[in-house]
Parts: structure tokens; C-alpha cells; sequence
């Protein structure tokens, strides 16, 4: 009995010890943060913002490597199948949780094959127009989708990100038709929203509040339940009278699930130090996102939440021309069942954004 006791103590003694000796000797290269979207929208800003001071805390660069496609699935992907050492991050978000509900043969379950270490931030999307544009209000997009069903269109990060869902919702609770073109990024979306080749937008604070500030996009209202503190005087779409609207999205850093717990604890304390210091928080602020950095658990906690809802507003219908069509952007499938989710189908209106080019005399797509 002594023996087998004396082992067991023996063996969990050893454990901790490599444990220990895990986290004292990470990081022994350079650790990078997969960002699954181009350089420029908020997930990008996010990520760079941690590097920068993490590369600093833990003496080793932090770099930040953009691996867009998919609506976000690609670079989680990528992340997913890394060595689980902690040298291979994912800053992810709240697309990947809509993902799960939308794309049937990911590589990867978000679920199971990623270890939670910190929540970044949370930032309110915001319904935007261009400056030069006819719309000033949400009354006048939703009389104009009701008046010439898919001549409005609204641009979004890709087939199942939050920005998509958003539009889904704003579509069932107005009546409204407005054709969906989906987009690699938040660059390239806004690029074309300045240049009038879509009419609006619903992504994240971040990579637009530039163009709010310098008067070339109208911010019409944002998408959380309380107005923004960045932009206070912009109305929420239920203030605008558009019901059961209220959603936001988290920004955070997961790493592959096996990485060593005592990698995640290190991970979580350095990045948490940086998220509450007030230069930080003062970074966030400026760019509309609101400072988070919890723990693991926490994080955990809060993520499978979500996970319902996206997975109901996945599920609505598209049409085309009385047509379903099934967007599938690089070869992937617009359907999925997700772990521990109802089965659903997603058809999408799907059109490329480079073809989806409108006619400066006729206003039309060419």
C-alpha cells in the first residue's frame, strides 16, 4: 500500500516538476499569432497591439502572420494542427463560433482543439453608409431593401462571420432584402464602401472609425444593446426601432488544445498584465474596443454561449432570384454541424466581391 502510494506521489511530483520546467523554459523561439484575416480590420489592430508588449514581457519576438479565408476558418485551421508547445497562437473571435454552424468539413472543431487563454477585447459592430450616399438613416436602407429587394447590398468580413449574421438578422427582423458580398477582410470591405461599389457595412468599430471621424462614412447605428462610448451619439438599431438586435464581438487568444496548462497560466499572466495596463486600455478606447483579459476558464465559460444563437441565425434561408444558391468561397461547403449543435443548412447569397462592381452611370453590378 506504501508502495503504490509512494509511487503516485512520486508521479504527480514528476508531473508538476516537467510542468514547472515547461513554463520556465517557454518560450525557446519566436511565438507567432495566426491573425485568420488580411492586415488593417480589428482583428489584425488587436493582435499587433498584444505583440508588440508581449514580445517586450517575454523576451522573444511575437510575430503576427495574416492568413485570410474562409470566413476566419483557414488560419484557426492552420493553428489548430501547430506543434502545442504555446509558440503558435490564434487571436480568434466571435466568427469562429458562427463557423461551427456554417461550414460543413472544417479541419478542425473550435470547440475541442483549442485551449482558451485570454479575452482580448469586445468591440460593438456599427451599421455604416458612405458619406456620398442617399441613406441617412436605418429607415432609409430598410425602405429602400423593402422598395427594390437585392439592389441594396451590405459587405461583409466572409460567409459566416459575425458581419454576415448581423445582416441575416437585420434582413428577418426588417423585411428588408439586401444582397450579401462577402469579402476577405475588413480592408478591402471598406475600400469598396468608400468607393460606393456596396452600400453598407456592419463590421466592427475599429477599422472604420477613421472614415466616421473624417466624414466620408455616416455611422447610422451600432449593434450592441448600450450605445458606444466611442461614438455616443450614434444610436443602437433597437433605438432606431429594429428589435432583437443586440450583439458585439469578442476578440481572443487561444492555442492549440494540448499546449501545456502551465504554457496557458504563463500565456494568460502576461497577456492580462498588458490588457490592464492604462496604456493599453487607453489603445483600446481610442480605436472603440473595450479592454477584457480574463481568465482561461472564463473564457471558456463564455464562448460555448454563443454558440446557439449564431447557430440559429446561420440557419435562416437566402435567396436569389427565388433560387437557393450555397456560397462555398475557396472550395469550402456553406453548411456544417457543428459539436453539440442543431443540424442546419446555410444558403447564402453569394457573389463575389470583385464582380460585384456597380456602374457609375446606370448604378448597377457589372
Amino acid at each position: 500500500m506504501a508502495c503504490k502510494f509512494t509511487r503516485r506521489f512520486l508521479a504527480a511530483a514528476l508531473c508538476s516538476m516537467a510542468a514547472l520546467a515547461s513554463a520556465q523554459s517557454w518560450p525557446t523561439k519566436n511565438v507567432t499569432i495566426v491573425v485568420p484575416f488580411p492586415a488593417g480590420g480589428t482583428t489584425d489592430v488587436l493582435a499587433r497591439a498584444v505583440s508588440t508588449k508581449l514580445s517586450a514581457a517575454i523576451g522573444q519576438s511575437v510575430i503576427v502572420e495574416n492568413k485570410p479565408g474562409a470566413g476566419a476558418t483557414l488560419g484557426a485551421a492552420v493553428v489548430a494542427k501547430a506543434p502545442a508547445d504555446g509558440h503558435t497562437l490564434l487571436m480568434g473571435a466571435v466568427h469562429h463560433t458562427v463557423a461551427t454552424s456554417v461550414y460543413k468539413n472544417l479541419q478542425y472543431s473550435f470547440e475541442k482543439d483549442f485551449a482558451p487563454i485570454t479575452t482580448v477585447a469586445l468591440v460593438p459592430n456599427v451599421l455604416v453608409v458612405s458619406a456620398n450616399g442617399p441613406y441617412n438613416s436605418v429607415n432609409d436602407l430598410v425602405a429602400a431593401g423593402k422598395a427594390s429587394p437585392e439592389k441594396l447590398s451590405y459587405g461583409s468580413n466572409g460567409n459566416g462571420t459575425a458581419q454576415h449574421m448581423i445582416g441575416t438578422q437585420f434582413q428577418i427582423e426588417t423585411g428588408a432584402k439586401v444582397l450579401h458580398v462577402p469579402y476577405k477582410g475588413s480592408a478591402p470591405l471598406t475600400t469598396d464602401l468608400l468607393g460606393g461599389q456596396v452600400d453598407m457595412s456592419f463590421d466592427t468599430i475599429t477599422p472604420v472609425l477613421p472614415f466616421i471621424k473624417e466624414g466620408k462614412l455616416k455611422a447610422l447605428a451600432v449593434t450592441t444593446a448600450k450605445r458606444s462610448s466611442t461614438l455616443p451619439n450614434v444610436l443602437t438599431l433597437q433605438e432606431a426601432g429594429i428589435p432583437n438586435i443586440a450583439i458585439g464581438t469578442w476578440f481572443g487568444l487561444l492555442a492549440p488544445a494540448a499546449t501545456p496548462r502551465s504554457v496557458v497560466a504563463r500565456l494568460n499572466s502576461e497577456v492580462v498584465k498588458i490588457i490592464h495596463s492604462p496604456e493599453f486600455r487607453k489603445q483600446m478606447l481610442d480605436i472603440g474596443a473595450e479592454p477584457i483579459g480574463n481568465k482561461p476558464e472564463e473564457m471558456a465559460r463564455k464562448r460555448p454561449k454563443s454558440l446557439p444563437s449564431w447557430s440559429r441565425r446561420a440557419g435562416s434561408p437566402w435567396t436569389e432570384s427565388g433560387h437557393q444558391i450555397s456560397g462555398e468561397p475557396h472550395g469550402q461547403s456553406s453548411s456544417s454541424r457543428g459539436s453539440n449543435l442543431p443540424d442546419v443548412e446555410v444558403h447564402f447569397v453569394h457573389r463575389q466581391a470583385a464582380t460585384h462592381r456597380r456602374d457609375p452611370k446606370t448604378g448597377g453590378a457589372s
